[in-house]
């Protein structure tokens, strides 16, 4: 399929080989040659792909795009452009601005445990024996012409690197804002590396302070180092015109114990691609998703979970409500190994669909091939509940807060496992006001003219359902 972008891409990149190549040891070099042939070869997801069939990009890539392969020469103050609005969240923030890792005092930061964060790029060229052992590796299994071009392409990104035996005191909130008066084609790379017994929270946040369709291509590979633990929370938060792939890969070693939030709140089109490798006896794995779609908004999550060895567990549960003509797709896939015996896994897919016009592809599926495990999964598409709305609309609760209530208690199930007492508590403000439809109106206006007809004065304590 030869697209204008296609080959706006290849030319650029045969133009550009000196800033892409900017500092790469020979290996990354080499690999990135490869990659830009694979993605020549396997060119960009159509519908045709089977994983692919019912996320179509056509309108996406028909756009043009801009590609800066330098920073802004402008000093950038993230703390002006970025205000976090989860109060009394303490975090350590590292920032990607535009495809550019942004910082006050420089590209890379020691903590006092020995922790690395900072420019993915910079890690290259100061650490660049860790990044060998580790970059490409999990992302490499699943090949597809989009991570073959970030490859390819990716110049900058998060680093992190937690020693062994060291407990992150701090959550680290990694933050990537789009704000540019053109549509970007951004490529992100970031890499995660979590020693043997280590602890790491991280909190990955997308955000757009532009309204211009931008489309961003992010892989991140997670190692986890036996008996090592991740809390991994996905926000994305964007304007309705902006796309996003975003591609995760875990590689999951011994005794190792993964919990994951992917919460889409806004979104043009948003892909999660989750992929976890449970490589080491008795790894666990968590996954969770909730995604609130409305408009013409498109949320395509696919989960793919290899149990490679045996005592392992993996639990799935993913939840959405769509409203107008939105889409959603889930496609869970379980593979259990022949020597993957004693093997739990589970997993579910629930969607409450607002409007006779809004759809969900669900596609929840087991492949396994060793006897002795336990496995399940099921997804359903329905209707809020009459019966349900009745008896709440029989105790003079109006049917608009009815609904809200029980919408609010359908997603409440993934909100309640956020085990961040201010981020639990932010998102469960965030998932109400979306839920009202007035997530994109600013705080301070008290005008609310896009809802003036919906009533927002009721005192029940929806926690308690």
């Amino acid at each position: 399929m030869e697209t204008v972008l296609k080959e706006k891409i290849s030319e650029l990149f045969v133009k550009n080989k000196f800033k892409i190549f900017n500092n790469d040891p020979d290996e990354v070099k080499a690999l990135r040659e490869t990659a830009f042939a694979d993605f020549l070869r396997l060119d960009f997801p159509t519908i045709k792909w089977e994983a692919w069939k019912n996320t179509d990009l056509k309108k996406v890539l028909d756009r043009d795009y801009n590609f800066y392969f330098e920073p802004a020469k402008e000093h950038i103050d993230i703390e002006k452009v970025f205000q976090c609005e989860v109060p009394d969240f303490d975090t350590h923030i590292i920032s990607l601005y535009n495809g550019w890792y942004v910082y006050r005092d420089k590209p890379l930061t020691k903590l006092p445990d020995g922790t690395i964060l900072g420019s993915f790029a910079r890690a290259m060229e100061e650490y660049p024996e860790i990044i060998l052992k580790h970059y490409n590796q999990y992302a490499k299994e699943n090949k597809n012409g989009l991570n073959s071009l970030n490859t390819a392409y990716a110049q900058d990104g998060i680093f992190i690197y937690v020693p062994d035996g060291v407990e992150t005191y701090k959550t680290i909130q990694m933050v990537n804002i789009l704000n540019k008066e053109d549509n970007l084609f951004v490529q992100n790379r970031n890499l995660v590396i979590v020693g043997k017994n280590s602890k790491l929270t991280l909190v990955h946040c997308d955000d757009s302070h532009n309204h211009k369709s931008s489309f961003t291509n992010t892989v991140t590979e997670v190692f986890m180092d036996e008996g090592a633990k991740v809390d991994h929370y996905k926000l994305q938060n964007l304007n309705n015109i902006t796309s996003l792939i975003n591609s995760t890969f875990f590689y999951q070693s011994a005794n190792s114990n993964l919990t994951s939030f992917a919460i889409s709140l806004n979104g043009g089109l948003i892909r999660n691609d989750i992929r976890i490798t449970l490589d080491g006896e008795g790894s666990n794995a968590d996954i969770n998703g909730l995604y609130l779609v409305d408009k013409e908004q498109h949320v395509d999550n696919q989960v793919f979970v290899d149990h490679a060895k045996p005592g392992c567990t993996s639990n799935e549960l993913f939840k959405g409500i769509l409203d107008d003509q939105s889409t959603a797709v889930f496609n869970g896939h379980i593979l259990v190994r022949k020597d993957a015996q004693k093997t739990n896994a589970y997993q579910k897919n629930r969607n409450v669909l607002l409007s006779d016009k809004a759809t969900v592809n669900a596609k929840p599926f087991l492949e396994i091939y060793a006897d002795d495990v336990k496995c399940s999964h099921g997804a359903t598409v329905g209707q809020l509940d009459d019966e349900a709305m009745f008896y709440i609309k029989s105790r003079g609760i109006s049917e608009y807060n009815a609904k809200l209530l029980l919408m609010y208690a359908f997603a409440a199930e993934v909100i309640n496992k956020i085990t961040i007492v201010p981020l639990k508590d932010r998102i469960d403000d965030l998932v109400k006001k979306r839920l009202r439809g007035e997530l994109a109106i600013c705080d301070q206006c008290v005008l609310h003219c896009r809802n003036q007809e919906k009533i927002y004065d009721f005192n029940i304590d929806m926690s308690k359902i």
